[in-house]
């Protein structure tokens, strides 16, 4: 559960406001029925011709494709970019709403994430994994609070983010295949 910090200083800027009075109204929400605050996401991805996959969830879509030198057409952002992007939003987003709720105002919210990446593993050529081999997370925060204070919050932050946590702790990951019956056609006599 977040903490409220009070501070001394200026009060908070109207944008965090908003922001506080909207995650304790989901925090009041979720506190009420914690059972329903567990939901499962859906998100698919298509690929026709060429490696171009368009995914969507919702009403949002985007478009993952890898450049010409892989085979693709450079339609969009690799999957890697997005997985990285995802990260780096989860984090900084995670920060400011923590900040937010808690009275620190946080003028900008820099977040870096550096992936180091054994190429040749992903296409077999290495004895090494294909994921991440190490990754760094740096955030650099514009703020009048005190250190010691920013550090516990932005620890506390990632401790509860879901993509950070993704990143750095070992899941379970099942995965299925199917394959439709008509599309096991026939040689043609």
């Amino acid at each position: 559960m977040s903490k409220m910090i009070s501070t001394t200083a200026a009060p908070l800027p109207e944008r965090d406001e908003a922001i506080r009075k909207a995650q304790t109204a989901v925090i009041e929400r979720m506190s009420a029925d914690l059972d329903a605050a567990c939901n499962t996401l859906v998100t698919t991805g298509r690929i026709e011709a060429g490696l171009a996959c368009h995914v969507t969830q919702g009403k949002f879509s985007a478009t993952l494709d890898m450049g010409p030198g892989m085979g693709g057409d450079g339609l969009g952002p690799s999957p890697g970019f997005f997985a990285r992007a995802g990260v780096v939003g989860c984090v900084a987003i995670g920060v400011k709403m923590m900040a937010a709720r808690e009275g620190l105002v946080f003028r900008t919210l820099d977040v870096t994430i550096e992936c180091d990446f054994d190429d040749a593993a992903l296409m077999g050529l290495s004895p090494r994994s294909a994921a991440p081999l190490a990754s760094r997370i740096k955030i650099a925060i514009d703020t009048d609070a005190d250190p010691a204070t920013v550090e516990d919050l932005v620890s506390r932050a990632l401790a509860v983010d879901p993509w950070f946590l993704a990143l750095r702790d070992a899941q379970v990951v099942e995965h299925e295949v199917i394959i439709p019956a008509a599309t096991h056609r026939s040689p043609a006599a």
